[in-house]
């Protein structure tokens, strides 16, 4: 029987995590004490030393030898369950997709364990609940994260080879990337090279877009019948490429390969390389597609070349939106070298990836483009120099960030396309999940904590006391300033419930009630009783995790769904953790 004791110590666990939330809250929201530069320097130093030295300290003081692994097979076995569920209905429904499979594992598997849930269980059922905590926190890193990165650059990859070859993918028998890439989540502008081998198949070489294919055609009319391009200065450099030939449904990623030249290198047997579609500036006829003004040898245009220029939604209103478009974002230790905690902390980055809204001519400053995701935590609208408020620029085309409806499609997926060989998208993937984790430094504080704490517990030895004091002295403020980087990013944002409110239901449904719901399940499966039954629910029931809501955010998959996870479901997480822990203690 749960006593007011037993509540009280549970209380005293856990108010000081929210007094700090709410302390962060307030100096920004009403007292106006932290200035949003000010706030991303704090949450630069949460993301770069706190957390991963807080990570550190959990896992290498935890006995590796001594784990419950019970335990720990109740927790992967919830996991496998939801994602063999998932991917059932993604295979076989109509509405499932992998965008909607990833959304609601993160809702209903990966709670806020780190930062809540070692605090949290101690208060509940003493120290040897934190040491399961550990243990659940060490696999999130190392296995669960890495999963979850593998399945949003699968989607990257996906979405890259339906855009680029949706007619010769499954010709496709070797990817090259170049090392500047880190991601395929959509924000950097790619382009991708294919040629053509010996035994008829294609190799693929993808890399940033070169400044060549962002230069900006004028076109100029020298009579009726004669129409001359002229190439002038671009002021896109990086800037998302697009084919003038599908302009109405724009591409993020401009390719250089030809199809046509594909099939008749095929079919003809002549071993011709395939043209590029950077032409470097030559000027063509537009509706012809031969060169003019004296080029040397007419030729078709490639079917991919054209006049190259971003293009953006425009908001109505001059984009000024519901909420004023002030939508803040926590940034993220990805291809920009921005931090992101995987430990459950909530760091921040600034520059929405949301509509963009261009001047008249369609040519977007250069100044935009440089600064591109450099913004560290700030607000939506940014005014430009004419005084035009302007958001970040976008790649709809890659995003799934709609909430209007529970089961949107990518639109890559609206037509069927054959995939590369299984062990070629392996390949790909794999480099890039790769270069994605040896960049974060909570890698390397798991990994060397789990290290650590094999050979002490091994060979019973202790870590210097010089080297313990330096590390302690900054993972001891990292819970704390865990919860007041949690409490910046509130006050920051326009709403508290930004999916909506019949989304937000859903979400939180999935989060507190599905999620423990089969943790209970997978637990009586593997034998769990009694207290440890009681901590594997709990567990469950905890707020969302924020390296989930880091990632969507990162890959433009339901930002604002898990946005609404972390921060509603932090309101609301003591109250109902309190609930299960007093029905589970009757």
């Amino acid at each position: 029987m749960i006593t007011l004791l037993d509540l009280y110590h549970v209380l005293t666990a856990v108010v000081p995590l929210y007094v700090a939330m709410i302390l962060a809250y307030g100096s920004v929201k009403w007292w106006k004490i932290f200035t949003p530069d000010q706030c991303s320097g704090i949450n630069r130093f949460v993301a770069l030393f706190a957390v991963p030295l807080l990570s550190f300290h959990f896992i290498s003081t935890n006995n590796p030898y001594a784990m419950n692994y019970k335990f720990i097979a109740a927790d992967s076995l919830q996991k496998a369950i939801v994602l063999a569920v998932l991917f059932v209905w993604s295979r076989t429904s109509s509405r499932g997709s992998l965008e909607w499979s990833i959304t609601l594992f993160s809702l209903s598997t990966l709670p806020n364990t780190l930062v809540m849930g070692i605090p949290l269980l101690k208060g509940m059922y003493g120290d040897a609940s934190g040491t399961l905590m550990v243990q659940i926190v060490v696999l999130q890193c190392i296995i669960w994260y890495t999963l979850m990165l593998f399945l949003f650059e699968y989607r990257g990859a996906k979405l890259l080879i339906v855009e680029q070859f949706p007619d010769t993918a499954g010709s496709i028998i070797s990817f090259k990337v170049d090392s500047d890439i880190l991601s395929l989540d959509g924000k950097e502008p790619l382009q991708t090279e294919a040629e053509v081998g010996d035994d008829g198949k294609l190799h693929v070489t993808v890399r940033k877009s070169t400044s060549s294919r962002s230069e900006i055609f004028s076109r100029r009319s020298h009579g009726p019948n004669s129409v001359s391009l002229t190439p002038r200065p671009s002021n896109l450099t990086n800037a998302e490429i697009y084919s003038l030939q599908s302009s109405r449904n724009p591409t993020p990623r401009g390719s250089s390969f030809n199809h046509t030249d594909f099939y008749s290198m095929v079919n003809n047997g002549r071993n011709v390389s395939p043209r590029q579609s950077s032409f470097g500036g030559v000027p063509f006829d537009e509706e012809s597609g031969v060169k003019v003004n004296g080029g040397a040898g007419a030729y078709p245009a490639p079917h991919n070349a054209g006049i190259f220029s971003p293009v953006g939604k425009k908001k109505g209103g001059g984009g000024g939106g519901e909420g004023g478009g002030k939508d803040l974002h926590m940034f993220v230790w990805s291809s920009s070298a921005s931090p992101v905690s995987e430990g459950g902390i909530h760091v921040f980055r600034g520059g929405e990836y949301g509509n963009d809204q261009l001047p008249v001519g369609g040519v977007a400053h250069q100044k935009d483009y440089d600064d591109f995701g450099h913004d560290e935590f700030s607000f939506g609208n940014r005014t430009v120099a004419n005084g035009v408020e302007k958001e970040g620029p976008v790649l709809s085309k890659l995003g799934s960030s709609s909430t209007a409806e529970l089961h949107p499609k990518a639109q890559g997926e609206s037509k069927a396309t054959s995939m590369p060989p299984t062990s070629v998208m392996t390949r790909l993937i794999l480099i890039m999940v790769w270069r994605k984790l040896i960049r974060n430094p909570n890698t390397y504080s798991s990994l060397f904590g789990l290290t650590w704490s094999l050979i002490s517990f091994k060979w019973n030895v202790v870590m210097p006391a010089i080297v313990a004091r330096s590390i302690s002295i900054l993972s001891d403020a990292g819970l704390g300033m865990a919860m007041f980087s949690l409490g910046l990013f509130m006050a920051l944002q326009p709403k508290i419930i930004a999916c909506g409110n019949s989304v937000a239901s859903f979400a939180m449904a999935v989060r507190f009630l599905t999620g423990p719901a089969v943790m209970a399940v997978a637990s009586i499966v593997v034998g769990l009783r009694g207290v440890l039954l009681h901590i594997a629910i709990v567990q469950a029931a905890l707020p969302q995790g924020i390296v989930p809501f880091v990632f969507a955010k990162e890959y433009n998959v339901h930002p604002d769904i898990l946005s609404t996870g972390v921060i509603f479901g932090m309101l609301i997480a003591l109250p109902i953790t309190l609930v299960y822990y007093i029905l589970l203690g009757l």
